[in-house]
């Protein structure tokens, strides 16, 4: 049955898939605008926006917890660019727009960016 199961597998072991989502989320931080699929873009949101809350407040555990998962450009782009950005926000820092299906296999397509 489908009771309780929260997140998607996307047909990939757990190390994969846990890098693979983190992969995808550095990606969103540095280009701040993605084009991928629906239930990527689904599923990173949480992490991203998690990632950002966390980067408002600048501690140095803060940044240590962050560099266990992201890079060190990331690092310095989530703290110096977008924290300071969206420091008088509470949460819903990111917007999904759909797009029509992928023409090869049907997929659905989404944007996600980081709002204004």
């Amino acid at each position: 049955m489908k009771h309780l199961r929260k997140n998607r597998k996307f047909g990939r072991p757990a190390d994969f898939r846990k890098a693979f989502l983190w992969n995808l989320s550095g990606s969103l931080i540095m280009k701040e605008r993605i084009r991928t699929t629906e239930a990527r873009a689904k599923e990173i949101r949480p992490l991203v926006e998690k990632t950002l809350s966390r980067a408002k407040t600048d501690t140095l555990a803060n940044r240590r917890l962050l560099m266990k998962t992201l890079t060190g450009k990331q690092v310095i782009k989530l703290f110096g660019d977008l924290a300071p950005r969206f420091s008088k926000r509470n949460g819903g820092y990111l917007r999904i727009s759909k797009l029509d299906s992928r023409k090869n296999d049907g997929a659905k397509m989404a944007v996600i960016e980081f709002v204004k």
